[in-house]
C-alpha cells in the first residue's frame, strides 16, 4: 500500500493510535526512511573503540554501519560496505583491524577513516575512471556523526538539527551517567545482552515509561522476592538490597506507581522521575558519597546526586537508567521483530560495591534470563499478536488524557497519576516524522 501523509496522520488521534502503525510493512519501510535513517540514532560509546584500529558494528535503520578509531585517536562512523563490489568490510561484532581495514573479497585496503589506501595490481585500472582518491572509491561516511560526552550518534540525513539540539534537556541522562562517576568518566563493561523481541519497536519504547504496568506484569516476581526477604528476616538475616529491586513490584501494588512523574521533551524524548534513587544510609553508599565529595566538592556532588531522574528515553532508539548504570538501544528488524542491546557501565573511581549493586539490577531485572524481562517479552509478543488480529482497530492511550501539564516546551503528567502521556507524546512525534517528507520532527 502506498500511504499518503494524510492517511498516516489519521492513524494518530489525541488519545489513541491505529493498530496499523504497529503491523503494516509499508509503514515500517517508511519508518526506516523517515525516522531511523533521518533522525539522530545511537551508534555506541567511545569506550567500545578504545584503541587505534578498533571497530564496532551497529545498524542505523536498514544500513550496516561501523564505528572506528583511527591512529590519530579520531572516531568515525562509516558504512560497512566496500566500494568495490559491495562486500561488508567487517563481519565480527567488534575487533581490531590493525593499521588498515582489509576487504576479504579482493584485498582492497582502507584506512580507519574510510579512505582508500591500496588496491592489489592497481595498474589494471590504468586508463579507467577509477582513481585512488576518487570519491566513489572511498568507504562512505555517515552523512552526519557527532557525540555528546563520548556517546556517539549518526544521522543519515544531509541536513537537520544538531545532536545537542535534538537531545535538548533530555541529555541529562548522559550527564548523570558520567557525572555520577567520581573520576568523571564512564565506560562500557564487556559485551551487551542481545535479545530479539517478537514485537514492534514502538512497543518497547512505550513500555519503558508505562507506570501502570509494573505492579501488574511483574507482580508474581515481586511476591516471590518478598517471600524470600521475609524468610531471611525470620532466620535473622538481612536480605540483599538487590532483592528490593524485585520485591518493589509487589510492595507498591498496581496503583502505587503514580508517585513517579513523567515528562515529555521535544523530539519525542521522555523521562521518569523519582523511582529508585539508590542512596540508602549504609557503609557502601556513604563511602561512595565521600568519593563524590572529594572529587567535586560537597555542593556540586549534592547537585549531581540530587538530580530527580531514574530513566531517560531518547527517541527513537534508546533508554538510559543512570542510577543503575545501564543503557538500552533498539535496532528494528521488521514490523514484528526488534533487536535490543542492553549495556552496562562502570563509573570511574566509584567503589566496587556501587558497581556490584548496579550489576545486580542488570542481572536480576534486565538480563535475558530474568523473570522480569521474560514477563515483558511475553506481554509484548501478546500485544503484537493482538494487534495483528481484527479484534479492534485502536490502541488506547486514554489514561489522564486531556490533563497533561504544559510547562514551556515540556509536557508533564499530572501529580499522582499513572498517565499515558509518554505514549501519546511519542505517537504524536511519530506522526510528525512520518508526515514531514524527510525533514524531521
Amino acid at each position: 500500500m502506498t500511504w499518503t501523509n494524510e492517511e498516516i496522520a489519521a492513524l494518530v488521534e489525541p488519545d489513541r493510535a491505529h493498530r496499523k502503525a504497529y503491523i503494516d510493512p509499508d509503514l515500517f519501510d517508511l519508518e526506516m526512511e523517515r525516522i531511523f535513517e533521518n533522525a539522530w540514532v545511537y551508534v555506541g560509546h567511545e569506550s567500545q573503540v578504545k584503541n587505534p584500529g578498533d571497530y564496532y558494528l551497529a545498524r542505523i535503520g536498514r544500513q550496516p554501519m561501523m564505528m572506528t578509531r583511527d591512529h590519530n585517536g579520531e572516531i568515525h562512523v562509516l558504512y560497512n560496505r566496500c566500494p568495490h563490489r559491495g562486500a561488508q568490510l567487517c563481519s565480527a561484532r567488534q575487533g581490531n583491524a590493525g593499521r588498515r581495514i582489509r576487504c576479504s573479497y579482493h584485498a582492497w585496503m582502507f584506512n580507519l577513516d574510510g579512505s582508500l589506501d591500496n588496491i592489489p595490481a592497481i595498474d589494471g585500472y590504468d586508463g579507467t575512471a577509477l582513481t585512488i582518491d576518487g570519491e566513489d572509491f572511498q568507504v562512505q561516511k555517515a552523512q552526519r556523526a557527532a557525540n555528546y560526552r563520548g556517546f556517539w550518534f549518526a544521522s543519515l540525513a544531509e541536513d537537520g538539527i544538531s545532536l545537542e539540539e535534538h537531545l535538548g534537556e533530555a541529555r541529562t541522562g548522559f550527564d548523570q551517567l558520567i557525572d555520577r562517576a567520581p573520576g568523571g568518566e564512564t565506560e562500557v563493561v564487556g559485551e551487551c545482552f542481545h535479545m530479539v523481541q517478537h514485537s514492534n519497536w514502538k512497543i518497547f519504547l512505550e513500555n519503558q515509561l508505562d507506570a501502570s504496568h509494573p505492579g501488574a506484569t511483574h507482580e508474581s516476581t515481586g511476591v516471590a522476592a518478598m517471600t524470600i526477604e521475609r524468610d531471611m528476616r525470620k532466620a535473622g538475616e538481612d536480605p540483599p538490597m538487590s532483592y528490593g529491586f524485585l520485591s518493589d513490584f509487589a510492595r507498591l501494588g498496581i496503583d502505587g506507581w503514580g508517585k513517579f512523574g513523567t515528562v515529555g521533551h521535544p523530539h519525542g524524548h521522555c523521562t521518569l522521575e523519582g523511582y529508585m534513587g539508590l542512596r540508602p544510609d549504609d557503609p557502601d553508599t556513604n563511602e561512595y558519597v565521600k568519593c563524590m565529595y572529594d572529587a567535586y566538592g560537597e555542593e556540586r556532588a549534592e547537585e549531581i546526586l540530587g538530580v530527580n531522574l531514574h530513566h531517560s528515553l531518547i527517541y527513537p532508539c534508546m533508554s538510559i537508567q543512570p542510577p543503575l548504570q545501564q543503557l538500552r538501544t533498539i535496532r528494528p528488524i521488521s514490523p514484528n521483530r526488534t533487536m535490543s542491546e542492553i549495556w552496562h557501565f562502570r563509573l570511574k573511581d566509584a567503589p566496587e560495591a556501587i558497581y556490584q549493586r548496579a550489576l545486580g539490577y542488570y542481572y536480576l531485572v534486565n538480563s535475558p534470563s530474568t523473570m522480569v524481562n521474560a514477563d515483558d517479552l511475553f506481554n509484548w509478543w501478546k500485544v503484537q499478536h493482538g494487534l495483528e488480529s481484527q479484534g479492534g482497530d485502536w490502541v488506547s492511550f486514554h489514561r489522564n488524557a486531556g490533563y497533561d501539564v504544559i510547562d514551556g516546551p515540556l509536557r508533564k503528567s499530572p501529580d499522582g497519576s499513572m498517565s499515558e502521556m509518554p505514549m501519546r507524546h511519542m505517537m504524536h512525534v511519530w506522526r510528525d516524522y512520518m508526515t514531514a517528507n524527510g525533514k524531521g520532527a
